[in-house]
Order: structure tokens, then C-alpha cells, then sequence
């Protein structure tokens, strides 16, 4: 019977492999279930609605000025139109009564923050405090505190995602950007969002630009030739037994 004598060196390799070789057996299987697992816990706004009703919702971002509310008023109005107006807090505070004027005329108020800061900036603690904030302000005015939300520039992470859900609201998006405040023409935005609209679609524009009412003229026409309607974001999502797919849409859960 022969006897090998391994050396110290050897031996220090020996001991490196075996430690290796149970690291790896350990630690790459929760390696790849633990990106599993955060890939299937990331969460997502509603972009649109999985619907077999030709419905629309046309919202408004608020942050800026108040020039054209008026005469976004009477287009709705005289469109048959509903819309969700995304209000930040400072601009609550400027403009309390066209806030209040637009509630009066049956649209939604929405929340899209108090100061419009960047997401990514904040802790869960300011999330929360911040959309509270604007929810408070809203509710003083008139009494109807918001359900929806709209994080600044369109930003959203998790954390923002789970403040939302923590204050019984929703977080929504859109899948139709007019593009109003990049400047487009009311026929470049016209032709972006009719060629696009679909049943459950969520349209975004902006007041106080320029082109915007006329736009949102010609396209509510048009789409309603095509027989839709324009329903408020909080009536056209689900507030229940839902889901919502990788792209966003949300569809209702089929009955268990």
C-alpha cells in the first residue's frame, strides 16, 4: 500500500477547492431564486386596460400654469367628455379655483405629487409625505380625497409603488403620450393618438400649452365618430381582482 504525502501548499489547494466547490453548490441556487423572485415582485403601474368597451381616459397633467383651463372646460364639455386632471400640490395652492371648477364640471382630480421631485431621490417616508400632502390639499378644497396617482416625469420604482397601494390608490400611467409638451403641431398630435387609441387606452397631455385644446378638439371628434367614449381614469381601471401584464395592461381576473 503506497502512502502519498501531500504538501502544504498542496494541501492549502485542496482545502481552497473543497471551500469553493461548497460555495458555489450553496449559493447559486438562491443566486437564481433570488433574481427569480425579484423579477416576479417588481411592480408596475397601469399603462391601459384590457376592455371589451370602446372607452378612453383622457387625463391631464397640472403643474405648470393654468391659462388654458377654460377653454379645456368647454371642449370637454362640449364633447361629452370626461377627464382626470393629475394635480401637483404647488399648483393647488396657486390655482385653488380652477380646481374647484373643474371638479364642479364632473371631472376627477388626481394626485401627481405635491412638489414634483424626482423618485428616485426619495425615501418611502417622503414618498408617503408628499403624495399625502397633495391628497390633503385636494381634499380641503373639495372634499374628495384622490385614488389615483402619477409620480413626476412619469417615474415610478417599487417603493413608490407599495407607498401608493399603502394609501388604498393606484398608480397610473399611460400607453398614448400626445407629445404636446415636446411641442407638436395639433395635426402631429392628432394623428399620434387617433392613429393609436384603442378600447381601455389612457392619453397624456399637459395644460397651459399652447396647442393642446385644439388638439384635444379635433381628437375627441374624430374618436367619436369611431364611436368611443371618454370616461375618467378611475371608472375605466379595475379596483379589484385584477392583474396587470409586463407591459402594463391591466386585465380583470377571470372568475376562480
Amino acid at each position: 500500500m503506497k502512502t502519498y504525502v501531500v504538501g502544504k501548499r498542496e494541501a492549502v489547494s485542496i482545502v481552497l477547492y473543497l471551500l469553493i466547490a461548497i460555495l458555489v453548490s450553496v449559493l447559486v441556487p438562491q443566486g437564481i431564486d433570488a433574481v427569480s423572485t425579484a423579477a416576479m415582485e417588481r411592480k408596475i403601474p397601469i399603462y391601459c386596460v384590457e376592455t371589451d368597451k370602446k372607452q378612453i381616459a383622457l387625463t391631464f397633467d397640472a403643474a405648470w400654469g393654468n391659462s388654458d383651463t377654460d377653454e379645456i372646460l368647454k371642449i370637454l364639455d362640449q364633447n361629452s367628455a370626461k377627464a382626470t386632471f393629475f394635480f401637483t400640490g404647488e399648483w393647488v395652492s396657486k390655482y385653488p379655483d380652477d380646481v374647484r371648477k373643474i371638479y364642479a364640471a364632473g371631472h376627477t382630480l388626481a394626485n401627481h405629487s405635491d412638489k414634483h421631485g424626482h423618485i428616485e431621490k426619495m425615501s418611502a417616508e417622503q414618498l408617503r409625505a408628499d403624495i399625502t400632502a397633495c391628497n390633503d390639499k385636494i381634499k380641503a378644497l373639495t372634499g374628495y380625497t384622490p385614488i389615483l396617482y402619477r409620480g413626476p416625469y412619469g417615474e415610478y420604482n417599487n417603493t413608490l409603488i407599495t407607498e401608493v397601494e399603502g394609501l388604498k390608490m393606484y398608480t397610473v400611467q399611460w400607453n398614448i403620450d400626445s407629445r404636446d409638451w415636446q411641442g407638436k403641431t395639433v395635426e402631429q398630435m392628432v394623428k399620434n393618438v387617433t392613429e393609436n387609441a384603442k378600447s381601455g387606452s389612457i392619453i397624456l397631455f399637459h395644460n397651459d400649452l399652447e396647442n393642446t385644446p385644439a388638439a384635444v378638439d379635433e381628437i375627441l371628434k374624430k374618436l367619436t365618430k369611431e364611436d368611443y367614449s371618454f370616461v375618467t381614469a378611475d371608472k375605466l381601471i379595475y379596483k379589484e381582482n385584477y392583474y396587470i401584464d409586463s407591459a402594463g395592461k391591466q386585465h380583470k381576473k377571470p372568475p376562480a
